[in-house]
């Protein structure tokens, strides 16, 4: 059984009105706990009491109140808010078409389906379309809940949807003393962090994930119910990032290791590098089939290492 409308109008753009009934698109799923007295948990309730003459007040005689000095008001009565001049008021009036990749997700709030009456089934159909060919979403303003809202209109299968949207002066810069800074990043580290990347890149599927901290806690319920003993997970030690190459590396293996692919060789240090390149520009002159030994005969140093592996002792082994 779908929920209650909580809002009817219609969609306009152009000449061509849509009526339409808004339904939440979106359910929060997390455990509400209640406040309760400890001594005997009797729930905690709340009063709306006026600061005057200390009395409790009815919802039916509370008003909406805009402060414009200290303790002086403007109030505002519903039939006031009906008289807003705005055409939003019953209508999602569509101002231009856009396409989705031009919006920062920052923007989003809530999301809302938009569900057509019989009157406006086929241009709700024409609108689908239309957008759906041409990869575009609709960008209109509607007023509900005392406010009006900036909003992106989107189809999701056969349903429209409606975003509401921060307006641009509601989001903050992001001034931080941290950010900006001219930082000595080498191009190795930026080249084993687009692998990382790669690794860790898949095709997007929102079944995977699950709400396991709300999950976690109906257990710790259930246990408590049961006058099971409820046992306390040890805190696994923060990461410290003493060698970010390294722990690059680290994160790329890990993930190549979670799908089956091979892992990067390890890069050799750097003295080792220069010691053995000399040597190592000289094998790559010989034939393949001695690569092996050139290679061994360059990096031993002590004769008697090279009495252990003489080849007439390994022909006798043999």
């Amino acid at each position: 059984m779908p929920p209650r409308a909580m809002w009817k109008g219609a969609i306009s753009f152009g000449l061509v009105t849509i009526p339409v009934a808004v339904y939440p698109a979106t359910e929060e799923k997390s455990l509400r706990f209640h406040q309760l007295h400890d001594a005997d948990h009797g729930r905690i309730r709340y009063k709306r009491v006026c600061s005057i003459d200390g009395e409790e007040v009815e919802y039916d005689h509370i008003v909406k109140g805009y402060e414009i000095e200290k303790d002086r008001y403007v109030v505002l009565t519903d039939e006031d808010l009906e008289k807003a001049p705005v055409r939003s008021s019953r209508a999602i009036d569509i101002q231009q078409f856009v396409e989705l990749s031009e919006i920062d997700p920052i923007l989003y709030k809530k999301s809302y389906y938009l569900v057509p009456e019989e009157t406006g089934a086929k241009a709700y159909a024409l609108l689908r379309r239309a957008l759906a060919e041409e990869d575009r979403v609709g960008i209109a303003k509607v007023s509900f809940r005392d406010k009006e809202h900036l909003a992106a209109l989107r189809f999701k299968g056969d349903v429209l949807v409606l975003e509401t949207m921060y307006w641009p002066d509601e989001i903050r810069e992001p001034a931080f003393d941290t950010l900006g800074r001219d930082e000595d990043v080498r191009p190795n580290e930026v080249a084993m962090a687009k692998q990382l990347i790669e690794s860790l890149t898949e095709p997007w599927d929102p079944t995977r994930y699950r709400d396991e901290y709300r999950e976690a806690l109906l257990e710790l319920v259930e246990k408590k119910l049961a006058g099971e003993p409820v046992e306390v997970p040890e805190e696994a030690p923060a990461a410290r990032i003493v060698d970010l190459m390294a722990a690059l590396r680290a994160s790329v293996e890990a993930a190549k290791a979670r799908t089956g692919e091979e892992a990067p060789a390890p890069a050799r240090p750097k003295r080792a590098a220069k010691r053995t390149a000399a040597s190592a520009a000289h094998a790559t002159r010989k034939p393949a089939a001695r690569k092996t030994g050139a290679r061994k005969a360059a990096t031993v140093k002590a004769p008697a290492a090279k009495k252990a592996v003489a080849p007439r002792k390994k022909a006798v082994g043999e």
